[in-house]
């Protein structure tokens, strides 16, 4: 009976999936009736806010009628509410011959921006979003007035995506100053966010940007789809939104791209993709996302050509260093060792000479100390976190090495292995990689290199078999499209790069028109 009712609970759960946060309030406790009587909206309002210590309702004047403010005061500006609107209220005079509610706020509160609210759950709702409401005797609407957010944290620059050159800001926990930071930088009137409510409890804002002249419709479509679809308790960052929308969630590879950078955002917005925002997140989604796209950095288009290629071409490596180097050590040390020289060979042997451990329980040792330790660094205080890093590997891998429990070796290659997990740009993605390390080491240590093989394959098969909002994520390498080779592996000369994706279906496939090489014109015979 209780597997029942969980299963009709999470049914009835879902049909309830396109409700928006104004009228969740009327389908459950609250009335929607909002009344013409002054006191028995004050009595609602006191019944359902009473017990808050940072609810206020004031009593105010409107010319001859009786007013109130009510409000949240840990979301929004006291002194402003004060300045604007308590002493609006307070000196300004109204005629009364025409006293409807245009003329109050036309009289009392011109500047302001403002909402009206018909009926008693919208009034609740924009209490509970920060707005002054306004509920004024005799009058069968009430108004609600911005006022100004309280202080938030001030843009600094990017904490897990940082670059050398480039833009040096990044997004906030408030969505309208993120969405501003992204209209700063495309001033394009097709520019469009549009916004949604989530989570039962929070009903977070959560807000789709695009181009409309740009994004294909069919996956702007699933986008949106996939968003009313989610049916939770609370959003408290945009994670909580990825794992709804994501198109699988057995994989350890991201499906989605997730960045701090509006320079990034707006980059993926120019090409035809879609941006999420959840407010109280400093982290913004963009869909769909392939594989390809978290060996990017958007400091790659502020370099030269040549430079960003290069760079990138060391990130495909790096990838490839971290995920296969321990799990050859294993192979090639207890399977292999016709494939080594000579020389190198008995070098290896000798430093495990009295190592007590076979390579594989040694490098597995090794692997999840460092792993202790990078985590370790993580969760301390800025001020001894990285001190301490760094202090621990080295005091624990040279008493390792002197107390005959690890091979010189197998140090570097745990090191430099972790060196080369670093270079990826994007942070989880260097997760997926971490956690694959492990399986790929044990697949050695069963089958030697033929398990290292097996593992790559079926790894290259789940990719194929990935998609990303009905994209493949090895999109422009599986399938195999030329077109889209000029900023996959290589960054070509930006000049020369004048068509979007196609695996995106952008509705303007051409990105530049006419742009030719800067080089100056070939030198006319003879000199005047």
């Amino acid at each position: 009976m209780g597997l029942f009712n969980f299963l009709f609970y999470r049914r009835k759960n879902k049909d309830k999936g396109n409700v928006t946060g104004e009228e969740f309030f009327q389908e459950e406790r609250l009335s929607k009736q909002y009344f013409r009587n002054h006191e028995q909206n004050k009595q609602q309002i006191d019944q359902l806010f009473n017990k808050n210590f940072d609810f206020k309702m004031e009593s105010i004047k409107l010319g001859d009628k009786d007013a109130c403010v009510c409000y949240l005061e840990t979301l929004l500006n006291k002194d402003d509410l004060t300045d604007k609107v308590l002493s609006a209220a307070q000196y300004t005079a109204i005629d009364g011959t025409n006293r409807n509610m245009d003329t109050i706020r036309d009289t009392y509160f011109p500047t302001l921006s403002y909402e009206y609210a018909d009926n008693f759950h919208r009034v609740v709702w924009h209490i509970l979003n920060g707005y002054a409401v306004i509920m004024i005797d005799g009058e069968e609407k009430a108004l609600s007035l911005q006022i100004g957010n309280i202080e938030h944290r001030a843009i600094a620059e990017p904490s897990t995506q940082t670059i050398i050159r480039g833009p040096k800001e990044a997004f906030i926990e408030s969505i309208e100053t993120n969405i501003s930071m992204v209209r700063r930088r495309i001033k394009n009137p097709f520019l469009t966010f549009e916004s949604f409510h989530v989570g039962r409890d929070t009903k977070t804002t959560v807000a789709i940007g695009y181009i409309g002249d740009i994004m294909n419709e069919d996956i702007l479509d699933e986008v949106r789809m996939r968003i009313q679809k989610i049916d939770i308790g609370g959003v408290l960052d945009s994670g909580n939104i990825e794992e709804f929308i994501t198109d699988k969630t057995f994989t350890p590879f991201p499906l989605i791209f997730n960045t701090e950078r509006p320079d990034t955002i707006c980059g993926d917005l120019m090409e035809g993709k879609a941006a999420i925002f959840v407010d109280g997140s400093p982290f913004v989604l963009t869909v769909p996302s392939i594989l390809t796209d978290f060996f990017q950095s958007s400091e790659d288009y502020y370099q030269p050509f040549l430079m960003s290629s290069f760079v990138r071409m060391i990130r495909y490596i790096s990838f490839m260093i971290a995920l296969v180097l321990p799990s050859l050590y294993v192979a090639l040390s207890t399977f292999h060792q016709e494939l080594l020289p000579t020389l190198l060979l008995l070098s290896i042997q000798a430093q495990r000479e009295g190592v007590p451990f076979p390579a594989v329980i040694e490098i597995f040792v090794m692997e999840l100390t460092f792993e202790i330790m990078r985590e370790a660094g993580v969760r301390m205080p800025r001020a001894v976190g990285q001190t301490v890093s760094i202090v621990g590997a080295l005091v624990i891998g040279q008493a390792a090495v002197e107390a005959g429990l690890v091979s010189n070796v197998l140090v570097i290659i745990v090191a430099f292995t972790a060196i080369a997990s670093f270079v990826t740009p994007i942070y989880n993605f260097s997760i997926s990689t971490r956690l694959l390390r492990f399986v790929l080491i044990l697949f050695a240590a069963i089958f030697g290199l033929y398990g290292v093989l097996l593992f790559l394959v079926a790894m290259v098969i789940h990719l194929a078999s990935l998609r990303s909002f009905s994209v493949p994520y090895l999109a422009g390498v599986a399938p195999f499209t030329i077109e889209n080779q000029d900023d996959i592996f290589v960054r070509i000369p930006a000049w020369a790069n004048r068509k979007r994706p196609t695996y995106l279906f952008a509705k303007a496939p051409i990105r530049e028109k006419g742009n030719e090489s800067p080089s100056p014109p070939p030198a006319k015979g003879g000199s005047k």
